[in-house]
């Protein structure tokens, strides 16, 4: 190529770089997303910025500047659905698949497990609180309590077995 030909701005020289780059870019990206439209869809972009800068950008740098906005086109995308999942996670629901006599039965059952869960002895209520709620492992607990792991079992097993009795096979 000659020295005019270099411009990126030349319309040869920038179907040259489309020609020799933008296959290398797509595998880029698609390795980064796993979907191929995805990923063409960031190299038309990508190779779209190149035009609209294609003055302040020179030939030896091309292939970086592109790489380097498709890369930062990608992070978006992944911000953008982030930040959406967020907003979805934390809609109001207006609607519920459960029945009111299966929530009138869950509020009853809730009722009866903390009232069983309160009626436990303290040292297996400590325990089983500690185990099931603060999700401590046992080798934890008996620290935390300044007791063996095995007496942690034994109490977990007895209120366990109550439990189970005060609430029956659920």
């Amino acid at each position: 190529m000659t020295e005019e030909n270099k411009s990126v701005c030349n319309q040869k020289t920038y179907e040259f770089l489309f020609n020799t780059h933008s296959k290398t870019l797509r595998n880029f990206v698609y390795y980064k997303c796993g979907d191929i439209q995805q990923a063409e869809d960031i190299v038309q972009d990508a190779f779209i910025k190149l035009w609209d800068n294609c003055a302040k950008v020179i030939l030896t740098k091309a292939k970086s500047f592109l790489f380097t906005v498709a890369r930062n086109l990608f992070l978006n995308e992944v911000a953008h659905k982030k930040i959406v999942l967020q907003h979805m996670v934390h809609l109001p629901e207006d609607k519920t698949i459960e029945t009111p006599e299966f929530l009138l039965e869950e509020q009853q059952f809730m009722k009866k497990l903390k009232d069983a869960i309160a009626n436990l002895p303290e040292k297996q209520r400590e325990v089983f609180l500690l185990s099931r709620i603060d999700k401590k492992k046992y080798p934890e607990i008996s620290e935390i309590i300044g007791i063996s792991v095995k007496a942690v079992e034994k109490r977990m097993s007895q209120a366990l077995s109550t439990l189970r009795e005060q609430l029956g096979n659920i």
